[in-house]
């Protein structure tokens, strides 16, 4: 099978086991996992990449449950040469590697407010994918332009028209790979955003478990918007409102939990395996459809192959 891949001046690794690799660590291996030394380097293996070969962009593993069987075809991760973070008057182009919280906090040293992004767990890459958001403000709000390989080889400029944004959505054709995106940002006081930031952690920390292996929102909220933080927020059609009134608060499945202090967080307690933590969230959806009428949808992206009686 080597042979029938094309030869990149980046890592390509055969059967590589992925629960290292996400953060609630489960999942079994890609058939391939890539990590390409640049976009160059990306673009070129994309486009003598057969045509019929599955392409799967993963991020840093914090949104995603990859099933005990693992990932058919090509899981590409961006690395060292997909980070950095540049800053020019009042826009901030960061490659889709760089964490979302050296972003927020390189833009506040500059004076400019990208503090949404602090508290959100993950990579540029999959804030834009997911068009990530806390306390009433989106990368939608922010995003100017995004650099994309197509998965055909192409590099390609969106701007926030063509990702179509929506809660917790955006439209991107399936392989493309989300390289880098630009945001423009207002000034402010370098002092008063990094004391905003640290407010923000401090309310973080009392709310969710922080401390513990989740991936962050379980589901998304079928008010259509995220927690604002204000006083005058409602959390009737919040998602963890809906899993705490169906007295699941704490509910546990084989190793999976959902979490006491935060009902929409989805924990790996005691060594779960990834069936544990997809059972126990469709247990939580039809428990709250049977107690509410809503229909929960998954926030975290699951993704691999469930395994046979007789193994891989």
């Amino acid at each position: 099978m080597t042979q029938q891949l094309p030869t990149p001046r980046g890592a390509l690794t055969e059967n590589r086991p992925l629960d290292s690799l996400t953060w609630l660590r489960v999942g079994g291996p890609a058939d391939w996992l890539f990590q390409p030394a640049d976009i160059e380097d990306l673009a070129d293996f994309l486009r003598a990449l057969d045509p019929a070969m599955p392409v799967f962009p993963m991020g840093v593993g914090s949104n995603l449950i990859v099933r005990d069987g693992g990932i058919r075809g090509i899981v590409l991760r961006l690395g060292r040469g997909f980070n950095n973070i540049e800053i020019k008057d009042d826009i901030v182009t960061a490659g889709a590697a760089a964490l979302d919280a050296h972003v927020a906090r390189r833009a506040a040293d500059a004076g400019l407010d990208l503090t949404f992004l602090r508290t959100i767990p993950g990579s540029i890459g999959g804030a834009v994918r997911m068009n990530a958001g806390c306390y009433g403000t989106y990368v939608a709000d922010h995003l100017l332009s995004a650099q994309a390989v197509s998965r055909d080889g192409r590099v390609v400029t969106l701007s926030p028209a063509d990702l179509e944004f929506g809660y917790r959505h955006s439209t991107l054709p399936e392989g493309w790979v989300l390289t880098q995106a630009s945001f423009r940002a207002d000034r402010a006081d370098p002092e008063t955003l990094h004391a905003r930031m640290v407010q923000q952690l401090a309310r973080r920390d009392e709310t969710q478990p922080t401390k513990e292996r989740s991936a962050g929102s379980t589901f998304r909220n079928p008010a259509g918007f995220s927690s604002t933080g204000r006083a005058d927020d409602t959390h009737d059609l919040k998602a963890w409102s809906l899993i705490d009134r169906a007295g699941l608060r704490g509910y546990r499945l084989g190793g999976a939990q959902m979490s006491e202090k935060h009902p929409n967080f989805l924990l790996n307690a005691d060594h779960a395996t990834a069936a544990d933590l997809e059972a126990l969230g469709e247990l939580v959806r039809r428990r709250v459809k049977e107690s509410s009428g809503h229909e929960l949808q998954w926030e975290v992206i699951r993704i691999g192959d469930v395994p046979s009686p007789e193994g891989r």
